[in-house]
């Protein structure tokens, strides 16, 4: 360990940052110092995180490194890795870079990385380690058995295992006298994992008792028992097994993209938006339902199957897709749930803020969250490990590679040839090459789930990625790219004379929200086409909406005179509505018309209200208003709501809203990937200055600077603010004073590196160290010349 960080300490800056970058986890918080950042990187937790990182050629060529005798020369890896030199040596400065190997000469894995790795190229210890733990008198019995003489005078274990390593150097004729059925299970192991189970593995057994093909190989030493039921194949006698190879079939570069022809470039990106723009209609669709009409929170937490179900049949989608949807709301931070106990799914105020954007903003900030959501929608309606039911929402579905998987989907769709549309196996190869180590069931899975979910979202149409996706990945701004291929919000519809209205394109919001209450969507797609009833007319009644508003509404969006049928058509649902007044008695029906009283009464239908007249215009009921409400529609009329003062009552539901929780799922997502590079120089200049007090001791004072002489200088909050962003920009030092816990004023100078969340991060010049600073502490900034 100490030369590891000796060797980490003999590095440049440059190097240092590269290694930060590459392993960003090992700056977070800072180390004191070089040897606490060592000492953190051969953590067993940093070793794993490193390895999962490298492709399978880097990984081979370090596992090449492990097996080799030491010291391990650098010429030596070409040849055992199979590679050409410029290949084993980009590895090699992969490796060094992300600190898994050292030394400027010979080749050492780093402390942590043989422990991490205990079965490299899948090949077990060699003999002299394999029998380590064999006594003497069992050693003794072997050797005898191999070379048919026992070992002369008293030896020892080590010369003990020198002699069996000598006899197993060629193993063949062990082999063959072994038989071929104790040969095929040698050939079970030779590539890999080099351990097996077996029963009783340490029994004694020599080659003249030995029976069974395990026991043959127990009595030449072709397997050792490590215990009593786990058998591992030697080193040498799997070399020899692999003809001398190390790695069955390692190609130093990934596998080619393959799949279908792809389409033409408008076509890919004519669908690709396509796709997002349904997506947000979807998403608003959805939610401005659930405002009214909120579905319940199981008490196991989630979305109940029916809810689901309801939801698909609202947008006319499969159910995974409706859960997709979902989630993703979630994810973005726009559905939340309301309460801990009994509560029901709601849009948060965030959504109406959402709405204010333009049909590209929304869309991204859906596909950033998705892209950043360790929820996965596909596990939904599958069960657990205990055969429970996956529910969407619910917490079942968290995944933390998810996010991984779906940036290394989209990357590698993004290195495709542009006419190559690439099929999910050859996705599934490519990664299976950059991250060996994260292979399995469900990462294939994954892989599957995002390819549909992206063509879903819109990232990528006809099997490639659009180029907003594209962009969206880069961290750069999507909505330019995306905005033009988007049809362009209209606020026109087309109103007909078999009362239906066609709106050519995407309404804007106010209009969609009216038409939506005034009439049914009848279809859906390039255009959407509502239908005028007397039910659909009389449910904007009921919310408050009067003829004239709807007349008027309709006159001034639609692009051709009113047809006569829906004028008739609203003006008789109006003169029929509120024709009869509806009140709580439990209830009662009021109207200035007796002759109509009379009708409901002698109407057979009416029976199952339990009515009777107080006056000639009153009739009472002992059912509620609202059961009363509906069963005098079922009789074909239109009554109203009456309030105790004789007012109309709105029957809507206004929309709710639900404040998200602090624990929700609510994704603001940075545009960069990985460690940030202002960010890094700062942690290597602390470490710098932390290796320097840690080797100076009591002058460790003198590598700190000195704030300047006088008050620590004020300035308004919005200044502050403004002034330290501008330093992030420029890379350049302020002055700044600051109110620690207990109130006390100090001086310090800082080199920022980002102001976000109200907190400052920097390097602070006078404490040698990187800090945070609470932006509400910081009594003022000013800016510092270059002396």
């Amino acid at each position: 360990m100490d030369s590891y960080a000796d060797w980490l300490r003999a590095r440049d800056d440059g190097e240092l940052r590269a290694l930060l970058s590459a392993r960003p986890e090992l700056g977070a918080p800072v180390p004191a110092d070089i040897a606490a950042l060592a000492a953190r990187a051969t953590t067993p937790t940093a070793i794993n995180r490193a390895l999962d990182r490298l492709d399978r050629f880097a990984l081979a060529v370090l596992e090449t490194v492990l097996v080799l005798p030491r010291p391990v020369d650098a010429a030596d890896l070409p040849g055992a890795a199979g590679a050409s030199p410029e290949q084993a040596a980009d590895a090699v400065a992969r490796l060094r870079r992300h600190g898994l190997i050292w030394g400027d000469g010979p080749i050492n894995p780093a402390p942590g990385v043989r422990q991490a790795l205990p079965h490299p190229a899948g090949l077990g210890p060699p003999v002299r380690e394999v029998f380590a733990g064999y006594p003497v008198e069992r050693l003794t019995d072997l050797i005898t058995d191999l070379s048919g003489a026992a070992p002369r005078g008293f030896p020892d274990a080590g010369r003990l295992l020198d002699r069996l390593a000598e006899l197993l150097a060629e193993p063949e004729p062990l082999i063959d006298d072994a038989g071929p059925e104790a040969r095929a299970a040698l050939d079970q192991l030779a590539w890999g994992p080099p351990v097996g189970r077996v029963a009783d593995a340490r029994r004694p057994v020599r080659t003249a008792t030995a029976s069974t093909p395990i026991e043959r190989l127990l009595a030449r030493g072709l397997l050792a028992a490590e215990d009593d039921r786990t058998v591992t194949l030697p080193r040498e006698v799997a070399l020899h097994l692999r003809g001398g190879s190390l790695f069955r079939d390692v190609s130093p570069v990934p596998p080619p993209l393959t799949g279908g022809e792809a389409r033409r470039d408008d076509l890919v990106v004519g669908a690709a938006a396509g796709e997002a723009f349904a997506t947000v209609r979807m998403v608003e669709e959805l939610l401005e339902r659930w405002g009214v009409d909120p579905p319940p929170v199981l008490r196991s937490g989630g979305l109940a199957v029916r809810d689901l179900r309801a939801a698909s049949t609202l947008l006319d989608v499969e159910e995974w897709r409706a859960s997709l949807l979902v989630e993703i709301a979630y994810a973005a931070g726009l559905l939340t749930r309301s309460g801990d106990l009994d509560g029901e799914w709601l849009p948060t105020p965030a959504y109406d803020l959402w709405l204010m954007r333009d049909t590209a903003g929304r869309w991204t900030e859906l596909a950033r969250a998705w892209l950043k959501s360790g929820r996965v929608a596909g596990l939904a309606g599958e069960r657990d490990d205990r055969d429970r039911l996956i529910n969407t929402l619910s917490e079942a579905v968290a995944r933390g590679g998810a996010p991984d998987i779906r940036m290394s989907v989209l990357r590698v769709l993004g290195e495709a040839e542009p006419g190559v549309a690439v099929d999910a196996d050859s996705v599934r190869a490519r990664l299976s090459w950059l991250r060996p180590r994260r292979s399995g069931t469900l990462r294939d899975r994954l892989v599957g789930w995002t390819l549909r979910e992206a063509a879903v979202l819109g990232l990528t149409g006809f099997g490639r990625l659009a180029p907003y996706g594209r962009d969206l990945l880069d961290g750069d701004d999507p909505e330019p790219g995306l905005e033009k291929h988007l049809p362009a919000p209209v606020d026109k519809v087309l109103v007909q004379a078999d009362l239906t209205a066609v709106a050519p394109g995407p309404l804007v919001t106010e209009l969609a929200r009216e038409l939506a209450l005034a009439a049914d969507v009848e279809s859906t797609g390039g255009a959407t086409v509502y239908r005028f009833t007397p039910t659909s007319v009389r449910r904007a009644l009921d919310a408050g909406r009067t003829a004239a508003d709807l007349t008027g509404l309709l006159t001034r969006h639609s692009s051709t005179p009113l047809p006569q049928p829906l004028t008739y058509l609203i003006e008789d649902v109006a003169r029929r509505h509120g024709h009869l007044r509806v009140g709580a008695l439990a209830s009662y029906v009021r109207s200035d018309d007796a002759a109509t009283l009379d009708e409901i009464m002698a109407d057979r239908r009416s029976v199952s209200l339990r009515l009777h007249r107080l006056a000639p215009g009153v009739l009472a009921s002992g059912m509620q208003r609202a059961d009363l409400l509906e069963g005098l529609r079922a009789m074909g009329l239109s009554p109203v709501a009456e309030s105790p003062e004789g007012g109309v009552i709105v029957t809507r539901p206004d929309a709710q809203r639900a404040e998200p929780s602090p624990t929700a799922e609510i994704v603001r997502v940075r545009p960069d990937e990985g460690a940030d590079p202002a960010m890094v120089a700062a942690t290597v200049r602390a470490l710098r200055a932390g290796d320097e007090a840690a080797r100076h001791g009591a002058e460790q004072a003198r590598l700190r600077a000195d704030a300047p002489s006088g008050e620590p200088p004020r300035s308004p909050t919005v200044a502050t603010v403004e002034l330290l962003r501008g330093a992030v920009e420029n890379g350049s030092r302020v002055w700044i004073g600051y109110l620690d816990q207990q109130g006390q004023s100090s001086s310090r100078i800082v080199e920022p590196v980002r102001v976000e969340g109200g907190f400052l991060t920097g390097y602070d010049a006078t404490r040698a160290a990187v800090h945070r600073f609470a932006l509400h502490r910081i009594t003022g900034v000013a800016e510092l010349d270059d002396e």
